[in-house]
């Protein structure tokens, strides 16, 4: 009995050590303080953007897929990003966020399906977003802890790869570009 206590609380010391050290959610700002280039919000979430990408459940298998038509559009520190999406399986879902610099690595955002207020880092070549989401009912309803981060590219494409949790498990997972919209 001891052994098998021993061996269990090793597996939980080794699951605790890789979720806080080596995965997804360990990653900070500061991991990317010195890289480029630069992720500018007034710069980069601008003018027509266009976004595509997948939808991973909680098995890991791609459950719905998408495209968004955004635009980003700024007035000294305060900015809307526009979102329009059109998913695989026919939905649509239009989004609005604001946004508000606070200084150059600070900002803050809301939009109608966000809980309380999105608090934003940009850091390098990055920016990371934590917020709480509500889906929409037909998918569920469900309040989701979402951590957002994003890439900026050399090409000055952006890759963007959101966590979505409930009660601190993985329930979803999100990948996508983002690039000025070449058809505008």
């Amino acid at each position: 009995m001891k052994l098998v206590t021993a061996i269990l609380a090793l597996f939980v010391v080794a699951t605790l050590t890789r979720h806080m050290f080596f995965s997804f959610k360990a990653q900070t700002p500061a991991d990317y303080a010195d890289t480029g280039p630069a992720f500018s919000l007034t710069e980069h979430l601008s003018g027509e953007i266009l976004s595509e990408g997948l939808i991973y459940g909680p098995t890991g298998r791609v459950t719905n897929s998408f495209t968004a038509r955004m635009f980003g559009q700024w007035e000294g520190r305060n900015g809307t990003l526009t979102e329009d999406f059109t998913y695989s399986n026919g939905r649509t879902q239009a989004r609005k966020w604001f946004l508000t610099q606070i200084d150059d690595t600070t900002f803050t955002a809301t939009a109608d399906d966000i809980v309380g207020t999105a608090q934003g880092t940009v850091s390098g070549s990055t920016i990371k977003m934590t917020y709480d989401i509500v889906l929409p009912s037909e998918a569920g309803g469900h309040t989701l802890s979402v951590t957002d981060w994003l890439y900026m590219t050399d090409s000055g494409v952006i890759l963007n790869r959101s966590e979505m949790r409930k009660f601190g498990i993985k329930v979803a997972e999100l990948v996508a570009t983002m690039r000025p919209d070449p058809t505008r």
